[in-house]
């Protein structure tokens, strides 16, 4: 049986993660920030104050990052943007230490990123590959430097970075937030809503990261999206045909989108169609490859 660390492991993804590997029995733990946690799988960290349970990191076989605060949860001030960036990159950089001076047994390590390190494709047809170069704005530098410190691991494990898309998941993120007003009856489309939305089912995302584990061939930077890009538009009326009843759509103009979110609103706006071909080269097959079915899953299962 493997052991699995996971940081960043209460979240959703974590919490879908942890279901899975343990359905598959994998032993996970969950790193933590907060001491009063008696989970027996859980274990302390803090990478502010460099304290981490040893006894832990020494147990792994494999570490899953996913420690960061999250980019949506609010308003990016400057005093945000710098948590945001911090909160990835100084964990990262920790976590790594950590793992070369006291995890002896640990093989793989699997990275978080995020397709903002994409700019926009301003509706062209070609997608997004794993080889572009970077965009030239706060999200995608975050993910630059993000990267840079989940690399400083191929040194000494075999290093699987994901770019991941927008995340399908019903209890938070993305998904959850758009469906709110949905289930009132309205549909809100932000902007022209002919932007395109790199999605991904938060089940395939779970199995992509299984894959990389129990694939040693795999290395690299991998786009975690779905097979079939979308537009907004078509995410929120695929989500309200799937709830059923009447709906009313409502315009929100991109004007009022920045005075609300700021320059958060520009990542709403932003149309990002990326490529899912490098992933699917490996030989890793969807369960929801279409969003009909990834949404239909999400509101009847």
């Amino acid at each position: 049986m493997l052991t699995i660390g996971i940081t960043g492991g209460t979240g959703l993804i974590g919490k879908h993660l942890n279901v899975l590997f343990t359905s598959k029995d994998y032993k996970v733990i969950i790193f933590s920030r907060s001491r009063k946690d008696t989970n027996p799988n859980y274990a302390y960290w803090n990478p502010e104050a460099n304290e981490c349970d040893t006894t832990a990191l020494q147990q792994l076989d494999g570490v899953i990052n996913l420690a960061g605060a999250g980019i949506a949860d609010k308003r990016w001030s400057a005093k945000r943007k710098k948590e945001l960036l911090d909160s990835r990159v100084i964990s990262t950089r920790f976590l790594i230490t950590q793992l070369r001076q006291h995890a002896p047994n640990c093989k793989i390590f699997i990275g978080a990123s995020a397709i903002g390190y994409y700019g926009t494709d301003k509706y062209d047809t070609s997608s997004f590959t794993e080889e572009m170069q970077p965009a030239a704005d706060f999200l995608s530098n975050v993910c630059v430097q993000w990267e840079q410190e989940e690399k400083q691991a191929a040194d000494f494990l075999r290093t699987v970075i994901f770019r991941i898309g927008i995340v399908l998941g019903k209890e938070a993120g993305a998904y959850a937030k758009l469906s709110q007003p949905v289930s009132y009856g309205m549909v809100p489309i932000l902007g022209s809503g002919k932007q395109i939305v790199s999605w991904i089912h938060i089940d395939d995302l779970c199995r992509m990261m299984l894959f990389a584990i129990e694939h040693e061939r795999m290395r690299g930077m991998y786009n975690a999206v779905g097979p079939a890009p979308a537009s907004h538009k078509e995410l929120m009326k695929t989500m309200a045909k799937e709830k059923g009843g009447m709906k009313i759509t409502v315009p929100v103009p991109a004007i009022a989108l920045k005075i609300l979110l700021g320059e958060m609103s520009l990542e709403v706006l932003k149309s990002t169609t990326v490529s899912a071909q490098k992933i699917q080269e490996e030989g890793f097959t969807y369960k929801y490859n279409t969003l009909i079915a990834a949404v239909h899953a999400l509101e009847h299962q």
